[in-house]
């Protein structure tokens, strides 16, 4: 995972982030995060979806959550991906991983959908430190960062109220359009 970079930069700008870091991160952010959900979490089930969640990467490749057409074949390249690297695993391991992660990228579960904050919170706070690097780079529409953020509305309405002002705060510098 140390090999597939992903847009986001590293704050100090020197070189993009990989996928390990990234996962890493939001592991962390999950645990000093929580008290910001409105509801039940099982932070140990969601500290492994996020350390696995980009797994599938390793072979379909990161795809920036901006991306249009980029995103049009992601769930098929995903899943190929899925079915290559947990065939790797006993086939207990395997399954039981394939079903954390199906799990996550569904967002059904109140712990796949607090996971996907912590997903969507660290490269938003990365821009915000950032100057808007990855959503200039990417010409990134307010109405796709809403979107994205939606589910962190829906969980942490008090970190999406932080959200909203740093959106208003990027329209304002260019750093991403109405």
């Amino acid at each position: 995972m140390c090999d597939i970079l992903r847009r986001t930069v590293l704050i100090n700008k020197s070189r993009r982030e990989n996928d390990a870091e990234h996962s890493w991160h939001i592991a962390v952010m999950a645990q000093l995060f929580l008290e910001y959900t409105t509801e039940s979490i099982d932070i140990g089930r969601v500290v492994r979806m996020l350390v696995i969640h980009d797994l599938i990467e390793i072979y379909a490749g990161d795809t920036f959550a901006y991306d249009v057409k980029g995103n049009e074949d992601k769930k098929s390249r995903e899943i190929a991906a899925a079915d290559k690297i947990f065939a790797i695993l006993p086939e207990d391991q395997g399954a039981e991983i394939r079903l954390l992660w199906e799990e996550f990228d569904d967002m059904k579960t109140s712990d796949a959908k607090y996971a996907a904050c912590m997903d969507r919170i660290q490269p938003f706070l990365n821009n915000t430190l950032t100057n808007g690097h990855t959503w200039m780079e990417g010409k990134t529409k307010r109405w796709q960062v809403e979107e994205r953020m939606s589910v962190v509305k829906k969980m942490m309405p008090e970190v999406y109220e932080w959200v909203e002002e740093n959106i208003q705060n990027a329209v304002n510098n260019k750093w991403i359009s109405e």
